[in-house]
């Protein structure tokens, strides 16, 4: 039999008292007091107290003492008041119960895994069980929260003028930086489909065709390395917009900036973000990502150099390296010899070949493992860059730019949070602008594109082109919120000629050029109009609002960071049989 539910676990209260109700859901906790049988029923939208009172029957109490945790049930009953006392004003339905009258159990349960309530079980756990796993009120709550994102985002962009559209997901293979996931074709043998990286070449396309406002929460899939805040699959906001600039795109998608902060944390932001250049933002934080909710900005010291007798810095800037610090307020009296060589270990798995330090004591006095090389001069230098305090410490990396940057970088999130420098729960939203365009691998001795091939440089800079590439600024804006990377985006070339030059400075021939992209550059060439875009990582957001570490926590069900599915065994093997019709012969086995 089944009873048909009337209301859910999360919306009864004293309003209700005297109605009869149906109830369905999962049984939260149970206890048994003898002559009372009490249950929690769990639902998506909260708890409800159930009681099985002597009164209602022998042959249903019975049936209440078979129920065990995450028994599935429905409960038909009257809505009562609680006896004073023992309300719980913590619930919504905590003034009220249910006092039960019928039940029907339409599962009866093993014991599950782990508690729903209890401590956080393993993540290996988790995601073998990911189906128990959400049904635990935390997440519950997290998958709540994406919902509302997602419904937000396409309200924000309907009142904008945008068009939602589909792009295809069995695509072609082209060069974009990660690894491509490809299908192999069944009626084309030896032809793959790649699943698509971003929809970046049909959103292009897309303008081309006179759509002017266009989004899409889209998915999307990259074959990389894994990590806390990176998935093999992951969905994004994908915006484009037709004759516009970067302040145009910028400013457009502050209102759901705005929007989001209003919805998800309370806060009122003042339009327009701040913008930080690029160089700017690596110079002063060591990160094209910096988190803003605090200083302990980095500092250049190449004068130390010549005015200490420390051979590191001599050495360093004669090999063309930087010497560069911060100061982190009050750590020099939280941090023992000790702590700091763990600090120095951790910066060592950067490329950091060592870690110079000082602390700041009374009457401007300093004291660490580069104290007897200070001079008055020096002392001078770091007073003059840093203002310290007596109790702050001063922590100093001599290595290239890359190194250098990373390794401070590091130390400031790293140091911030542990010494509690902001507040946890602020947010501080910014725009981080005006990236190379091109960054050079050196494994591959060639230029490769900062974001993707088909960013349009910035308008001075065309020149450079062709005389300095690697000075080449591109028309790219980043979203950083608390130091993640909130998304980006970039005015795209509409211009076949400049795509042209670019996919030369690549490495790419004319005849490579038109075979990967020749049907982009033919849509170029029949009426381009200027354009740009962005896409913001929706999964990160989530991440963020709900104060998660770790991204696997707000995608249903997420791979390991193996980019295995504990949960179905994914990826696994299939039937020979298969691997024919695709035309592809197994490999032995190794």
């Amino acid at each position: 039999m089944l009873l048909k539910r009337t209301a859910t676990c999360g919306e009864l209260t004293s309003e209700a008292v005297g109605r009869a109700v149906v109830l369905n859901g999962w049984v939260d906790a149970y206890r048994d007091f003898g002559g009372l049988v009490f249950i929690d029923l769990r639902d998506r939208y909260g708890i409800t107290q159930i009681v099985f009172e002597p009164d209602a029957g022998a042959e249903l109490q019975a049936q209440a003492r078979e129920l065990r945790n995450e028994y599935v049930i429905g409960v038909k009953g009257t809505v009562a008041k609680r006896l004073a006392g023992r309300e719980n004003l913590k619930l919504k339905t905590g003034e009220i119960e249910v006092r039960a009258s019928d039940l029907v159990i339409y599962n009866a349960t093993p014991t599950p895994p782990f508690e729903m309530h209890g401590p956080e079980p393993n993540e290996e756990l988790r995601l073998t069980y990911r189906y128990l796993d959400l049904r635990r009120p935390s997440m519950a709550r997290i998958f709540e929260t994406r919902h509302r994102l997602a419904q937000l985002m396409r309200k924000v962009m309907c009142e904008q003028g945008f068009m939602e559209f589909e792009t295809p997901i069995l695509g072609r293979s082209t060069p974009e930086g990660a690894r491509d996931f490809l299908v192999a074709s069944r009626l084309h043998a030896g032809h793959f489909y790649a699943l698509p990286q971003s929809p970046q070449l049909y959103k292009q396309l897309l303008m081309v065709s006179g759509f002017d406002r266009y989004f899409q929460i889209a998915r999307c899939f990259r074959d990389e390395d894994l990590r806390a805040n990176r998935q093999p699959e992951f969905t994004q906001l994908d915006v484009e917009m037709s004759f516009v600039d970067d302040h145009d795109v910028t400013s457009t998608m502050e209102h759901l900036v705005a929007e989001m902060a209003r919805e998800f944390t309370g806060q009122e932001l003042t339009l327009p973000l701040p913008r930080i250049d690029y160089h700017d933002a690596v110079e002063r934080f060591g990160s094209d990502r910096p988190d803003l909710r605090y200083g302990v900005e980095l500092k250049d010291l190449k004068e130390l150099a010549t005015l200490t007798e420390f051979k590191v810095f001599k050495d360093a800037i004669a090999a063309g390296k930087r010497i560069r610090g911060i100061c982190v307020p009050g750590a020099g009296g939280r941090y023992s010899r000790k702590d700091i060589d763990g600090l120095t270990e951790f910066i060592s798995g950067m490329g950091a070949k060592g870690l110079a330090w000082l602390k700041v004591e009374d009457q401007g006095q300093v004291a660490g493992s580069i104290g007897k090389f200070i001079t008055p001069e020096a002392r001078a230098l770091l007073f003059e860059r840093f203002s310290p305090a007596p109790g702050d410490l001063i922590l100093i990396v001599a290595d290239t730019q890359a190194v250098s940057g990373l390794a401070l970088s590091s130390l400031r999130s790293k140091l911030a949070a542990e010494l509690d420098l902001y507040d946890k729960n602020a947010f501080h939203y910014a725009w981080v602008v005006r990236f190379p365009l091109f960054a050079w691998d050196a494994e591959e001795n060639r230029y490769v594109a900062e974001h993707h091939p088909f960013t349009m440089p910035l308008f001075e800079d065309l020149p450079l082109l062709d005389s300095d590439p690697a000075k080449v600024r591109a028309q790219a804006y980043d979203l950083v919120i608390n130091g993640e990377e909130a998304g980006g985006g970039t005015i795209r070339c509409h211009d076949p000629a400049i795509q042209s030059r670019i996919f030369s400075l690549l490495g790419l021939t004319p005849e490579q050029a038109n075979e990967k992209f020749g049907f982009l550059l033919g849509a170029l060439k029949n009426g381009a109009p200027p354009h740009g875009g962005i896409a913001l990582g929706f999964d990160r957001l989530v991440m963020l609002y709900c104060g998660l570490d770790n991204i696997r926590d707000c995608i249903a069900f997420p791979k390991t960071a193996k980019g295995t599915d504990l949960m179905t065994g994914a990826p696994g093997t299939v039937e020979p049989k298969q691997l024919k019709e695709l035309h592809i012969r197994p490999l032995e086995r190794l």
